[in-house]
């Protein structure tokens, strides 16, 4: 499934010429409209999750199918952590590893 764009969470990434999403997604699939993101094509998305790993604002989530999440399950990225949330309320979160930039 498409990613889901919050559209009051998301500024656009402001000035900038690209927003960090449409610059990491690999199919070209995100424009900005009226200074948001917004998905070009959801049928041509093939869910690398990098626009929701970009996103500085986390406005953006997957939405789980139901074989996987049991239907309206997400998965999003809170600061430094994945966190799936299933239906009945649950969430798991799941550290991202620490990188660091070699010198």
């Amino acid at each position: 499934m498409p990613p889901l764009i919050n559209r009051e969470r998301c500024n656009g990434c402001g000035q900038a010429a690209e927003s960090c999403c449409q610059r990491v997604c690999p199919g070209d699939l995100l424009i900005r409209k009226d200074g948001k993101a917004e998905l070009r094509d959801g049928r041509s998305c093939w869910d690398c999750a990098a626009c929701v790993k970009a996103c500085p604002r986390q406005a953006i989530r997957l939405v789980l199918p139901a074989e996987i999440g049991g239907g309206r399950a997400w998965l999003g990225i809170e600061g430094k952590e994945w966190v799936l949330a299933y239906p009945d309320g649950k969430t798991e979160r799941f550290p991202l590893p620490e990188t660091k930039t070699p010198t």
